[in-house]
């Protein structure tokens, strides 16, 4: 099915957001949008995120996929596969914690991905994924 570009929207809980700007502007590289004293928006990776003061939802690593156990629920992006290392070079060199490090996964399989987790300082978790053919993010 083709639709038209569209885009996502997502609001959730951060504790401190000193240390959002930091990670999601600082570190991911996001520009910061709209905000007041409870809240700020980011462009993420195309989509808007806001990012509201408040309990942090629980997560757990119960999402079984290939054989990795991942946390649930995460917020995750899928980038062009080139844009995909060079994030994984920058997150890695910047000492993030991982979940999950960079990988691959489904390797010479439909959906064949890169694939890597972290969480933000207030423990959100988050995906990014990569892949070398869009075209595949769908395959069976």
């Amino acid at each position: 099915m083709t639709q038209p570009i569209s885009y996502f929207h997502l609001a959730y809980h951060v504790d401190d957001l000193d240390q959002a700007r930091a990670f999601y502007g600082g570190l991911l590289g996001c520009e910061e949008g709209r905000s007041t004293d409870t809240w700020v928006d980011f462009n993420f990776f195309g989509h808007q995120i806001s990012l509201h003061l408040g309990p942090v939802f629980a997560t757990a690593n119960t999402g079984k996929v290939g054989d990795h156990m991942v946390p649930m629920p995460h917020l995750g992006v899928i980038l062009q596969a080139d844009v995909w290392h060079a994030l994984a070079e920058k997150l890695t060199a910047a000492d993030v914690e991982f979940t999950i490090a960079p990988t691959t996964r489904f390797k010479g399989e439909p959906g064949e991905q890169h694939t890597m987790f972290f969480h933000d300082p207030a423990g959100n978790p988050i995906e990014i994924k990569g892949f070398a053919d869009m075209a595949g993010v769908f395959a069976t």
